[in-house]
């Protein structure tokens, strides 16, 4: 009997209710889409309300894989991001999650009293320490030291500016503090429902396409890369250090080919270029041979106000 299910209190997961949300603000999320990305997925998964196997390379901050563990019986995930502080964030909740709390709601308690002065110079002083232990981090063997490195990871994601996640070509973290009056840094209630969530699953940190080794005939595949740019101020594809090109673009295509020729269902989103360009068929061009839908999205990343309105997205799916 698998343990991580006792330890929680459940004998069959089958009755496992779960109500997790990303624990993490990301760019990119894809909270809006959900109902566009649900009503897409193919028919005998949506009749019998089961998935016998979820991949998805890209996770970030996993809105669609969390909405679909809260609404379908998912029998095994496979969730791989390049990002390895995503990674670690990920392994410590579900490996740790009783001291990830413990953890942040200390930093949560010293923050909350802080004058704003104080706040900001507790938010870089964290940043600093976060930027200067990863050079002597040990990425490749989980361990206690992961717990305080995730606790960094969240506090900086709830109190910086935005909420972005956003490297320099250095690989530090470079977003500056964002003036909050009152930032849940702890969320309990949802980092127990996401480890609940992350029971029968496997965290990988690599490039999206090692997660080919896990993919059989009848998985479903989500592919939610970092978006192409729609132009020169809206590039934020900074996730980590080496970022995400036409090339890497390409060669996800080629993946997506390989994957639907071995049986898989395969849903992919991406940016329309043709918001800015008509004429720009990039991504028409690289999935012709599959099903590409442009759906209405708004935009987040831009800081300007009105940069934020009404665009299109594309879906591309291969069944």
């Amino acid at each position: 009997m698998n343990e991580q299910l006792l330890i929680n209190g459940f004998e069959d997961k089958k009755y496992l209710k779960i109500s997790a949300k990303p624990f993490l603000k990301w760019a990119g999320g894809k909270t809006q889409l959900l109902n566009e990305l649900n009503s897409r997925l193919p028919l005998q998964i949506m009749q019998k309300h089961e998935i016998e196997s979820y991949i998805e390379p890209f996770v970030g901050g996993g809105a669609f894989f969390f909405f679909l563990k809260n609404n379908y019986n998912v029998k095994e995930s496979f969730l791989v991001d390049s990002n390895k502080e995503l990674i670690v964030g990920y392994k410590a909740v579900q490996n740790n999650v009783e001291d990830l709390i413990f953890e942040l709601e200390d930093i949560e308690r010293r923050y909350l009293k802080l004058s704003d002065e104080e706040r900001k110079e507790f938010y870089y002083n964290v940043r600093e320490e976060y930027n200067t232990q990863k050079d002597t981090f040990n990425y490749f063997m989980y361990n206690s030291d992961w717990i305080k490195r995730a606790s960094y990871l969240i506090f900086l994601n709830k109190t910086c500016f935005n909420g972005l996640y956003r490297l320099n070509k250095n690989g530090d973290f470079n977003v500056p503090f964002g003036k909050y009056s009152k930032p849940k840094i702890c969320d309990k209630e949802n980092l127990y429902e996401v480890n609940k969530a992350l029971i029968d699953t496997e965290i990988i940190c690599a490039d999206f396409e090692e997660s080919k080794k896990y993919v059989k005939k009848g998985s479903l595949l989500y592919l939610d890369p970092p978006y192409r740019p729609l132009s020169s101020t809206s590039n934020f594809t900074s996730y980590n250090e080496s970022g995400f090109d036409d090339c890497d673009q390409v060669r996800l295509s080629e993946f997506f080919k390989e994957m639907d020729k071995k049986g898989a269902y395969l849903i992919l989103s991406n940016s329309d270029p043709k918001n800015i360009d008509k004429d720009d068929d990039f991504f028409d061009k690289l999935y012709e041979e599959f099903i590409i839908e442009r759906v209405s999205a708004k935009r987040y990343i831009n800081s300007k106000g009105n940069g934020r309105g009404p665009i299109n997205e594309l879906i591309i799916r291969n069944y």
